[in-house]
């Protein structure tokens, strides 16, 4: 019969016929059947339940099993034995790699056949053993609530006494590591089905054996105070609570907070956990555990810790309101939190920005719930505005929010205020109060991130380091008709001379926003700088010239004042000019096309390429910190890329030789020499920079800033579907094509190309690889002859005919570095330094200006780190390993300073005659009686507050919690950047991140 219930299953009969000939099997097997037939049927049926691939064959296991459980017992008890239960549970069951997770439904199943059997007590007592042991090897959610249904149906297999104690601790440290893998409505349902059952057990048990509830706690708390732990335990931890009878609160808190072995440390990373299950949705009595815990550490005055927890958490239990399914359990926290912090207005004024749209959104949600918690947020908020007055600035967007909610009389106010308070000793609390927010110790001003915009604010930091863009932008003083242009000079010359430690630039966001940026959401910082020069620059030549102290000057020739006044500011700052060359491999034509740009997007090569084979003509090279002074001779010219390079033709071996760094082309049939040797007129030894392409701290398969520049350079073969249509052959044709520059840009921005589209995820990836990024940077210039004539005639040097390269020495001024894996997320920070000239008024005007010193141009200059409203002193070093020790912390936009030098004299002299005739940038009065009242508003705040708080410095050892609004990273993948009520914990309409 067994050969025939196999057969039927497996056939490729439809179901409906299937499931006619089982119940014929199934029909047949209550009849009397002989010992051996109902083993063969029975294995048959295990094998069903608990390998079939399919639901269907499982449910066909299961009938066949219960059948045979119940008309053939003698039979299933002796199939269903305790050595065969022992193998089941320790060896699975399958072949290896794919064992059967259906065991412990099998057991359940199996055990109500044979509950009255001689061998009950055998299986129970196997069976205690084996869940103890399953639990401690940390099951996962679903065989964990298998375990629990279970033992829930047979209790009898629950372990008893010390190992009772042991499995209830074990199991609660199984629930401290659940995790929620889905983010879909349906699985997350079943996860907190699971927990429940599992929680339920323990609930359970307790009932029954009431000694069990202490030391279960007593491992919860060592869970939750740990400082240890890699990741946080999980929420679920919040469904264990709830089954604690309240009787025991008092007891067991009064034990916590005096227990001398717990560290403040532990307590607060315990506290904080728990307030942080106000978000687990079945929970109940939650908030009161929570509120009792804040209360014991009052009592035994833990101020430190409850001011840490209270200005950490407030924001978040505050979002929760949000919930109608955690709100009631939210706002009772909230309210102890606010009502009993009465030392300082700090927690109260982290909520202020959020209030307004939280009660928009609790009106808009019209319910019993929504009309209740309104009712109470404003009670509590009169309480606040009583209690902290003065501030009516700050208090009026809250004041209008609610100004249609029941206003609480003088006494319920004072009634709330009295009952909640920590302490009736002002005293006790005087070392708390926390210290006044100053100016970043570097002199620096910071700016606030408004929700995701922190890749605005690394691009303005940027182009406010860039010091000659920065003055001259300062010095603008016709700014009606460049409306951005003035917008821009204002949050310079605030940056510049403001007193509060960060300012915010939402008007210069409103302005500069790209109209298809999505408000709140994370964007790309280049495509932000691209856009932001490119207006600029379309609004300037649409207006007035702004550079009018170049045509006053008489040191410049006509020709010169006329390409200087049809620059903009942004082509004389950031604009360069290259030439693409595209050579007909038949017909040797060339064609060139010569276009600007105002930054370099340089892809990454293929992983097979490699970059530091042999020797080029002229590549692009790092220099060391210890060469900084320029050489005398720096227009040493390279001969012409048709003479020193043949291009190979596809297939030729020798083209395997030609090195990645070389620049230009090749001839067909000839190799390049690996020393350089048929460059004409140029000894590579006489060039003074031309040696030092070494890099020492580069590791031997890394990737360097010269590696891309000379990818981005080297020669491209267009051929079979790329092929080139030559006009003078007139048909497509085999070609190279090369990139040239032909004018460096005063300010280089290379952006690294490190995003790009996967088709299969739809999604931007990001490249992570570690770039090493060279301080000093020299890059070739292609130079026509006549600015070879006019370069040597200037600097008294001796040249070859004809046209050739030139090297230009940048130094690096800013790295703005991404943080995540994403274009669409993640974070955005930069290191800046100065790059300034300080040449002295006496200097030769034929000489290029040499630095004051080694040291401004070595690794010790100052470096500065811009986050949002921080800025603090970094170095070199930092800028150097930050992607070592943070791998998602990659560079992504690189600003060089082109080094005075002869190529660059001409645009040196008009900077430097506009810095002697102006000396440092005056501001026009409108903008100087703006900063100067800003300034006077700012310490009429300072003084206002310093007056309400008493001026105290807080005692504790942290960081400066009073700084914690500037110091908060308000980006994050998946909120909109701590500006919404839901900040914190998740998108307003993501049940996913409520609950995790």
């Amino acid at each position: 019969m067994d050969k025939i219930l196999e057969a039927v299953v497996m056939s490729s009969y439809p179901n409906n016929v299937k499931q006619g000939l089982v119940r014929r099997v199934i029909e047949a097997a209550k009849q009397p059947m002989d010992s051996e037939q109902c083993w063969s049927m029975l294995e048959l049926s295990t094998k069903l339940y608990l390998t079939g691939d399919t639901k269907y064959k499982r449910e066909i296991g299961k009938e066949v099993l219960e059948v045979y459980g119940h008309y053939h017992p003698e039979e299933f008890e002796e199939f269903f034995n305790v050595r065969f239960l022992l193998s089941l549970l320790q060896e699975g069951y399958g072949p290896l790699g794919k064992r059967s997770h259906y065991v412990l439904d099998y057991i359940q199943l199996g055990l109500q056949f044979v509950l009255e059997s001689p061998s009950a007590n055998s299986i129970f007592s196997l069976l205690r053993i084996e869940v103890l042991r399953k639990v401690c090897e940390r099951p996962s959610p679903k065989q964990c609530a298998k375990i629990s249904k279970l033992l829930t149906q047979h209790p009898q297999c629950i372990p008893t006494g010390k190992h009772q104690l042991l499995f209830c601790q074990q199991l609660i440290r199984c629930i401290g590591q659940f995790q929620c893998v889905s983010e879909g409505e349906e699985d997350i349902m079943e996860f907190l089905e699971q927990v429940n059952k599992v929680s339920g057990l323990l609930q359970k048990i307790w009932r029954t054996h009431t000694s069990a509830i202490l030391p279960s706690l007593k491992e919860l708390f060592t869970i939750i105070s740990s400082t240890e732990e890699q990741e946080a335990p999980s929420n679920a931890l919040a469904s264990v609570v709830q089954f604690v009878p309240l009787e025991l609160m008092d007891g067991v808190i009064r034990n916590l907070t005096n227990d001398d072995s717990i560290t403040d440390v532990q307590m607060m990373t315990a506290i904080g956990r728990m307030i942080d299950w106000v978000s687990w949705p079945l929970g109940k009595n939650i908030d009161k555990w929570i509120i009792a815990l804040l209360k014991g550490l009052a009592a035994v005055k833990k101020f430190s810790i409850l001011i840490e927890v209270t200005l950490s958490k407030i924001e978040k239990v505050f979002s929760k309101l949000l919930y109608p399914i955690v709100r009631e359990g939210a706002l009772s926290v909230l309210q102890y939190m606010l009502l009993s912090f009465q030392h300082s207005h700090e927690a109260f004024h982290l909520l202020l920005p959020h209030i307004p749209r939280l009660v928009a959104s609790l009106k808009k949600e019209d319910s019993n719930s929504a009309t209740s918690s309104l009712e109470q947020l404003a009670e509590l908020i009169h309480c606040m505005f009583f209690r902290f007055s003065g501030f009516p600035d700050l208090y009026e967007p809250v004041l209008e929010a609610v100004k249609a909610l029941p206003i609480p009389n003088e006494d319920r106010i004072k009634h709330l205020l009295g009952q909640n308070a920590w302490t009736s000793q002002k005293n006790e609390l005087a070392c708390f109060y926390p210290r006044l927010a100053s100016k970043s110790e570097t002199g620096k001003i910071g700016l606030i991130n408004l929700g995701n915009t922190c890749y605005m604010n690394s691009i303005i930091q940027s182009l406010f380091m860039a010091s000659d863009f920065r003055h001259s932008v300062l010095n603008l003083t016709e700014g009606n008709s460049q409306p951005l242009m003035t917008k821009l000079q204002w949050l310079f010359a605030f940056l510049e001379h403001s007193q509060r430690p960060a300012i915010s630039p939402e008007s210069f966001l409103s302005a500069s926003w790209p109209p298809w940026f999505t408000p709140g959401a994370q964007q790309d910082c280049s495509e932000y700088l691209k856009y932001l020069l490119d207006r600029l620059h379309e609004e300037e030549k649409t207006g007035k010239r702004i550079y009018q102290k170049l045509k006053e000057s008489s040191l410049v020739s006509q020709a010169v004042e006329h390409h200087y006044l049809n620059k903009t500011l942004i082509e004389k700052m950031f604009g360069g000019k290259m030439m693409t060359k595209i050579r007909c491999l038949k017909c040797l034509n060339v064609s060139s096309r010569e276009e600007a740009f105002t930054d370099l997007s340089l892809a990454f090569p293929p992983p097979d390429r490699h970059m530091h084979g042999g020797r080029s003509v002229l590549p692009v090279e790092e220099i060391g910190p210890q060469f900084i002074e320029p050489p005398e001779n720096t227009t040493q010219f390279k001969g012409s890329p048709w003479i020193q390079r043949k291009a190979h033709m596809a297939g030729d071996p020798a083209a395997t030789l030609m090195p990645v760094e070389t620049l230009g082309f090749q001839e067909p049939g000839e190799a390049t020499d690996a020393l350089g040797g048929n460059a004409v007129g140029v000894d590579a030894a006489k060039d003074p920079l031309s040696s030092f392409g070494e890099r020492p701290c580069a590791p031997k398969d890394s990737r360097s800033v010269p590696d891309l520049i000379n990818y981005f350079l080297s020669p491209e073969r267009l051929t079979a579907e790329n092929k080139y249509h030559c006009e003078r052959c007139a048909s497509l044709q085999d070609a190279e094509k090369v990139a040239e520059l032909t004018e460096g840009p005063h300010y280089l921005i290379l952006t690294l190309l490190r995003f790009s589209f996967d088709p299969r995820t739809m999604k931007r990836k990001k490249i992570l690889d570690n770039i090493s990024i060279p301080v000093v940077l020299k890059l070739p210039i292609l130079v026509t002859p006549e600015e070879t004539e006019e370069v040597c005639r200037r600097g008294k040097d001796r040249a070859a005919p004809g046209s050739g390269f030139m090297s230009v020495v940048y130094d690096l001024c800013s790295v703005v570095v991404h943080s995540g894996v994403s274009s669409e997320s993640g974070h955005y920070y930069c290191y800046s330094r100065e790059c300034t000239d300080t040449a002295p008024h006496g200097q030769p005007r034929g000489e290029a200006p040499k630095p004051a010193s080694d040291k401004q141009l070595d690794f010790e200059i100052q470096w500065y780190l811009f986050n949002d409203t921080r800025v603090s002193f970094s170095s070199f070093e930092s800028v150097s390993n930050v992607t070592s020790f943070f791998p998602k912390d990659t560079a992504y936009v690189l600003f060089y300073r082109q080094r005075p030098g002869r190529q660059s004299c001409l645009l040196q002299e008009a900077l430097a005659e506009a810095g002697h005739l102006h000396g440092e940038p005056s501001l026009h009065k409108d903008l100087m009686e703006a900063i100067s009242k800003d300034n006077i508003l700012y310490l009429q705040e300072q003084e206002k507050e310093a007056r309400n708080r008493a001026a105290y410095i807080s005692a504790l050892p942290k960081s400066p919690l009073w700084w914690r609004d500037f110091d908060r990273d308000k980006d994050d993948d998946s909120s909109s950047g701590g500006c919404s009520p839901a900040a914190g914990g998740g998108g307003s309409s993501s049940f996913h991140g409520l609950v995790f």
